[in-house]
């Protein structure tokens, strides 16, 4: 009876131990194009629930949109959600193409935008805006600051 629990086990063991995803980042030269893409859609306008370029974007459309075209990476649908997405960065690792999070509508992680370097980020920012470039030096951004994400894919 040992011999056939030890021998379950064991199997049952071996079925479980099949290798962990590797996750990997973009390249530089993925990266460097989606940095380049997001930035060609500057001044599109900002629209509720949008995720096109043709009728605007909200913060999440705009960052799931440049994520899906550039790398082919589907991101949930709201901020909140994509902040559980990818890997934790802290602000001084930051790398462009990571995502950066705010508090602007008084809930954590109610704002994304991506990072482009140099201290800046581009988002899609309110009603009646434009997608646009903000300084994350700036008191505004600064204090309502959650946090950065690094998106990874699996190779499968």
């Amino acid at each position: 009876m040992n011999r056939l629990l030890a021998l379950l086990l064991i199997l049952l063991l071996a079925a479980c131990a099949s290798p962990p995803a590797r996750q990997y980042t973009a390249s530089d030269s993925e990266m460097n194009d989606l940095l380049m893409y997001a930035m060609s859609l500057t001044d599109t306008e900002y629209r509720y629930g949008g995720k096109s370029a043709n009728s605007g974007f909200d913060c999440s459309g705009y960052v799931g949109h440049v994520y899906r075209q550039t790398l082919g990476i589907s991101l949930p649908r709201t901020a909140s959600e994509i902040s559980r997405v990818g890997a934790p960065v802290g602000r001084n690792e930051l790398r462009p193409g990571d995502l950066v999070f705010y508090n602007t509508q008084g809930a954590s992680y109610s704002h994304v935008g991506i990072y482009i370097g140099d201290g800046k980020f581009v988002h899609s920012p309110k009603t009646g805006d434009r997608v646009r470039t903000e300084q994350m030096h700036w008191k505004y951004w600064q204090t309502r600051y959650d946090g950065a994400r690094r998106i990874v894919r699996s190779d499968y």
